[in-house]
């Protein structure tokens, strides 16, 4: 209906990324606006840009859309043409703060030919309306010939309208008190989001659905990453070379654990830099109240999920049996699940920071510095034993100290290193992990699960919160002015104060002043020929028929501007007038 189909599959754009229309914007603006709970709707100035095809469009659009959901909505416009002006039913007219007319828009006309001005056959009624109110445009509408001239002023126009009887029906209406009992169950939204719960999950699973679709380069792009380094870091620590002889061979196998645990770590952190970038866009509809908070956060979780899986069993399948470690299906399975629970907390804990920092600057530097805490007091960088007493806090909150626990208890408990060396009691895996002051209990795999799905649970429930009743940052408000007596501003007269110019500065700007100022401008011609402009469009719109994956916006234009001459560029909304003169400008 907006006609926004032919860019549907079009990102909105930003200042780096050439998108939509401004037309197309405020199309999808109002399209927005309709979509959500809302039943009062007030509109100003959204012809402005648009042509007037596209602006009778949107307005039969909201027609329709205020009939069959039984809304209301208030539209302001400048001079509309004659169709979009008949599409309305009803007519304010406003001017110099009173009102003139207020009614049915059949009988506007009839009112001012009460008051002796008649619209002329050939002349727009919006136009008319605009220009009789003027006292400049006023007199060539005076219609009783055979009385002199005389200007009405706003404030009889508006008397007279309340002795009109369409201002007296407005007024007897208004009188007589509303009857409650006739109100409508439905009259007042008794729910605050327009569709059920599951609804409003279902709808943004299926938003982040479409927006993984559409950013599945960054996620091939992680694939591709992990398969590469998988292939590093298992010829790294390859099997062949590594023994389980002494302890210090198992401090090698610990440390190819720890690069796991890293890598499970570092491979959520792009989760800060999606989940700032989202931000604008959610706070908008959350304020449009187009779903909470809960449901934006768990639709995004539940899609993370599947992807957190795919990565990690990547990762285990390369790794797990070429390195060597315990050649077990069950502590396969074991360590594949301590890595999407490690790597589902590092993406929890960086949608919380980012959903509490609100900023790409202050967002990293925060992620970062709680990434590296995480690390040093993990218990491998420092064991328990190192990390000072007024540090130990830190380590039994570190959610990397319980994964890291369960993956070196899960490996180093299993038969691979299970044999006694001489002179020992103890199993070769047990005393790797008392020399590196790690848990030898088993039950230490199963606190480490609970542990980590707890945190999961609770930093993506921290992020709901911070999204829920945080607002993004507001930029500083500009100094406020106080008037002072003598007219001028009080800022202005304590700049003047503490900015005095010598007196050679002085008679430099009192010359300056005299002469006035001379511009160095040279008036050019400016030639352009063949420009041509494509952006790249997605996959659905190639299926459509488009050739090559590439729109072409500026098919070929030449021009030739001259100094002296005012010309316009004209053209329907998303025709290409904003596009050419960006490429023009460079």
């Amino acid at each position: 209906v907006l006609g926004l189909d032919r860019c549907a599959d079009t990102q909105v754009g930003d200042e780096m990324i050439r998108g939509i229309s401004g037309g197309e914007r405020k199309r999808l603006t109002i399209g927005e606006m309709t979509v959500g709970p809302a039943r009062a709707f007030f509109m100003d100035e959204i012809s402005t840009g648009l042509d007037s095809s596209t602006t009778f469009q949107i307005v039969n659009s909201i027609k329709q859309t205020i009939h069959v959901q039984q809304a209301t909505a208030l539209i302001s416009l400048l001079q509309p043409a004659p169709e979009t002006y008949d599409l309305f039913d009803d007519i304010i007219l406003i001017c110099d703060g009173q009102i003139v007319y207020q009614g049915p828009r059949q009988n506007v006309i009839e009112f001012f030919e009460n008051m002796g001005f008649k619209c002329p056959q050939r002349k727009g009624v919006a136009d008319f309306l605009q220009e009789v109110t003027s006292k400049s445009d006023q007199e060539q509408y005076w219609s009783k010939k055979d009385e002199p001239y005389r200007y009405i002023s706003v404030t009889e126009f508006s008397e007279a309208f309340h002795a009109f009887h369409i201002g007296c029906t407005v007024a007897e209406e208004l009188l007589v008190p509303f009857n409650k009992e006739k109100s409508h169950p439905c009259a007042l939204v008794t729910r605050k989001y327009g569709i059920r719960k599951k609804e409003l999950l279902k709808a943004c699973v299926a938003r982040e659905y479409l927006l993984l679709q559409r950013n599945s380069f960054v996620y091939l792009s992680k694939f591709v990453q992990l398969i590469v380094t998988g292939c590093l870091t298992m010829t790294l620590f390859f099997r062949i070379i590594m023994h389980r002889d002494t302890v210090a061979d198992g401090w090698i196998y610990m440390g190819a654990l720890f690069d796991t645990i890293l890598l499970a770590l570092f491979n959520g952190f792009v989760e800060l830099s999606l989940s700032i970038a989202k931000l604008p866009v959610f706070y908008k509809q959350r304020g449009l109240l187009l779903f909470p908070a809960w449901a934006y956060s768990f639709g995004r979780w539940l899609i993370k999920l599947p992807i957190s899986v795919i990565e990690m069993g990547i990762w285990v399948s390369l790794t797990y049996f070429i390195i060597g470690y315990d050649p077990s299906a069950e502590r396969f399975f074991k360590q594949f699940l301590i890595l999407i629970l490690v790597n589902q907390m590092a993406g929890g804990l960086l949608r919380m920071i980012a959903a509490l920092g609100r900023n790409m600057v202050v967002a990293y530097t925060f992620g970062i510095s709680a990434l590296l805490t995480l690390i040093a007091l993990g218990g491998y960088v420092l064991t328990q034993d190192e990390i000072r007493k007024w540090w130990i806090w830190g380590y039994w909150i570190s959610p990397l100290m319980y994964g890291q626990n369960a993956i070196v208890v899960n490996e180093f408990l299993g038969k691979s290193w299970s044999h006694v060396l001489p002179h020992s009691n103890e199993s070769l895996g047990v005393q790797v992990l008392k020399s590196r002051a790690m848990f030898t209990d088993a039950r230490w795999y199963w606190i480490g699960v609970g542990a980590l799905v707890g945190y999961v649970f609770l930093f993506n429930f921290l992020a709901t919160l911070a999204l829920a009743y945080l607002s993004p940052f507001r930029r500083s408000q500009s100094e406020a002015v106080v008037s002072s007596s003598n007219g001028k501003r009080k800022t202005d007269v304590q700049k003047n104060e503490s900015l005095k110019p010598s007196l050679s500065e002085r008679s430099d700007i009192g010359q300056s002043m005299n002469r006035g100022m001379i511009l160095p401008f040279e008036p050019h011609s400016i030639i352009f020929e063949d420009i041509r402009y494509a952006v790249d469009i997605s996959k659905e719109l190639t299926t459509l028929g488009m050739e090559s994956g590439h729109l072409e916006i500026l098919k070929g234009i030449n021009g030739a501007f001259r100094p002296g001459i005012l010309t316009a560029l004209m053209g329907v909304s998303g025709a290409g007038k904003t596009t050419l003169l960006d490429v023009l400008a460079g």
